[in-house]
């Protein structure tokens, strides 16, 4: 049986792809499905606004959109439905994502939108949020997510470790 897709990304072009390929890894490990597709607030809007609008009805509960430039895209969708919508800036010419971080997280009252940092961090934070918004009601999810940050966690405390072993006998450990 094929699973039902509940988070769907959505990318205003496809080179903002590899911005996302942490997010894909992120759902890979927590075994979250879900959909990517290629569309654009102000070359497809049509597209865009029934995507967003038929979401709910399709199975999809939490939306990403990672959009440069102008960065329309998340304020689109997020105007045409009423399920969470991420938004991740992509950094891009002339203002190496600035114009982006401003068009997504500007949003005006009663339209939110959530706004990770730009960049490949963005993607994977995305999707990490994502999955925190999906563990709210799915405690197996919930415990994943627990696991992955206990895991984090003892991660740096072994860089840590083994720094403290690398220091030289004058650098003083605090």
């Amino acid at each position: 049986m094929e699973k039902q897709a509940k988070i769907a990304v959505l990318m205003g072009s496809k080179s903002d792809l590899p911005i996302l390929q942490g997010a894909f890894q992120v759902f890979e490990e927590f075994g979250i499905a879900y959909t990517a597709r290629v569309m654009s607030a102000h070359r497809t809007p049509e597209i865009a606004a029934q995507f967003a609008a038929q979401a709910a009805a399709n199975g999809i509960q939490v939306i990403i959109c990672a959009a440069g430039m102008a960065a329309h895209l998340a304020g689109v969708i997020a105007a045409h439905t009423t399920l969470p919508v991420i938004g991740i800036p992509v950094a891009s010419e002339p203002f190496n994502g600035l114009d982006a971080l401003l068009a997504t997280v500007q949003m005006p009252p009663g339209i939110p939108v959530a706004t990770v940092t730009a960049g490949k961090a963005g993607g994977k934070n995305a999707a990490l949020y994502a999955a925190a918004i999906l563990a709210l009601g799915d405690a197996e999810l919930a415990g994943k997510l627990k696991e992955f940050r206990r895991q984090q966690t003892a991660k740096i405390a072994e860089m840590d470790a083994a720094l403290q072993q690398e220091l030289t006998p004058m650098a003083v450990k605090a």
